[in-house]
């Protein structure tokens, strides 16, 4: 029991840990997204918003919804390109099959 049960917890350690390098990696990824070229902002891995930038012309105090919609745009192609990205660094999850016993 001793040895087999050593080699999975430093098994455990290592998977912790390459989980671990993938946040800090994943965190550090920044996406950008557009609407248009009318607006555009960046995203990082964590999907928190680091810039949003916006042209004058896009601004019409008369049609909020356009800006809205336009922001809403800009977001999610962010978001898609994030998730690209971060999908890329992920780990083969596959590789853990035999050490969690499946």
């Amino acid at each position: 029991m001793g040895s087999g049960f050593a080699k999975r917890k430093k098994q455990a350690r290592a998977v912790q840990e390459q989980f671990a390098r993938v946040q800090e990696e994943i965190a550090a990824v920044t996406a950008e997204g557009s609407a248009g070229g009318m607006v555009s902002l960046t995203l990082n891995g964590d999907h928190e918003l680091l810039a949003i930038k916006l042209k004058p012309e896009c601004v019409d105090k008369d049609d909020i919804e356009a800006l809205e919609d336009l922001i809403k745009v800009a977001y999610n192609d962010a978001l898609e390109k994030l998730k690209e990205k971060t999908n890329q660094k992920m780990p083969d999850l596959g590789s853990l099959s035999g050490f969690m016993g499946l």
